[in-house]
């Protein structure tokens, strides 16, 4: 009898993790029923429909329309619809991704039913507690079956933390193999047209994370600041629903609106946003999996953030991690502008595009019984 393996996708980031295990599980199509649950906690009816024909996954099983709220309301709404998911389905192990509050709602639901679950991109830790990330990906790794981990930092951290090592596997990262499997499909996306951008002439910015974006004077320090570099390269910032809802909500529109080398874009599918990522002269995110992505790329990245639970990308990679405040985030750009900026000298251990195939070849043994 097959073994059903449920994946749990939540958020934008979840897709390009789950994806490559989708594609790893059809080669153990005898041995494996592989489930995709989409519990709805960031849902677009055309984000969703772009990010499954990009990455060529098959369309959920079960979607639970859990939606936004408060992080108690969007848990618990993902708790009542995931348990009656594995009431129904009686998995044999339950997956989840990443550190969305999906993560820790799935995995909380699946162990006190008694089913086994594994954390792909266990063990990272930013050591801020004021991002709720973070206490999403203390509280999985603490509950969880089994661990599979992006980068050394991840196994440091977990057998500080008093994992067996016998339940932490060095796999690599699932979200590289979207990227190298997409590579192709984003040499042909026309988006560089459609903005009417030349390759290696413009900045590439993400914002969302309510440190940066919720305080009035914050953000407009960060618009003051694109204002200010946009005669050196053209800005293009696919605007966070939150980020757009508050930069009108304190009045900023015109802030930007009237500058030309300023393109704000609605957010992108994956393809169309990892050609503007490959081709970009630089990238300043608060993002996680975009350190991780322009990394792997060789694409310079100042993340705008006083940690980052991703060190691999500092140590090995193309970041630069940046305290948020006004001078700092100018001395940055300057730099990079300048030419003083990180390139990558060796390539991260496992980010080779086969993360995917190695964590399914895992849970095939594990599941051996």
């Amino acid at each position: 009898m097959k073994k059903k393996i449920i994946s749990v996708v939540g958020a934008r980031p979840n897709f390009m993790k789950v994806a490559p295990l989708d594609r790893a599980f059809k080669r153990f199509e005898d041995k494996f029923e592989h489930i995709i649950v989409h519990t709805g906690q960031h849902y677009d009816v055309n984000m969703s429909d772009a990010f499954f024909q990009d990455l060529e996954m098959p369309q959920p099983a079960f979607f639970l329309g859990a939606g936004s709220g408060s992080h108690a309301e969007q848990t618990a709404k993902v708790i009542l619809g995931f348990e009656k998911v594995c009431l129904e389905v009686k998995p044999d192990m339950v997956i989840v991704v990443g550190d969305v509050n999906s993560t820790i709602a799935c995995a909380l639901t699946s162990v006190k039913l008694g089913i086994k679950v594994a954390h792909v991109e266990a063990g990272l830790r930013s050591w801020d507690r004021t991002m709720p990330e973070e206490i999403n990906r203390i509280a999985t790794d603490a509950i969880c079956d089994y661990c599979f981990v992006t980068e050394q930092s991840g196994i440091d951290n977990l057998t500080k933390e008093g994992r067996s090592p016998d339940t932490i596997f060095f796999t690599g990262n699932t979200m590289i193999d979207s990227q190298f499997f997409a590579l192709d499909n984003a040499k042909k996306s026309k988006i560089l047209d459609k903005l009417n951008l030349t390759k290696k002439e413009y900045m590439l910015i993400t914002l969302h994370r309510p440190s940066n974006v919720d305080d009035e004077k914050q953000l407009k320090n960060f618009l003051d600041i694109f204002t200010e570099f946009s005669d050196k390269r053209k800005i293009v910032f696919p605007v966070h629903p939150r980020t757009r809802k508050n930069i009108t909500a304190f009045g900023y529109d015109d802030l930007i609106n009237k500058n030309k080398n300023i393109i704000l874009t609605e957010p992108l599918g994956y393809i169309d946003f990892l050609c503007l990522m490959q081709n970009s002269d630089f990238v300043l995110t608060d993002s996680g999996g975009i350190q991780e992505e322009t990394t792997a790329l060789g694409i310079p990245c100042i993340t705008a953030r006083t940690s980052t639970e991703r060190p691999v990308t500092v140590v090995m990679g193309t970041n630069v991690l940046v305290n948020p405040e006004s001078e700092n985030v100018k001395k940055a750009i300057s730099d990079f502008i300048q030419g003083k900026r990180p390139v990558l000298q060796v390539k991260v251990p496992f980010w080779d595009g086969n993360a995917g195939e190695r964590i399914v070849s895992v849970i095939n043994k594990l599941l051996e019984y």
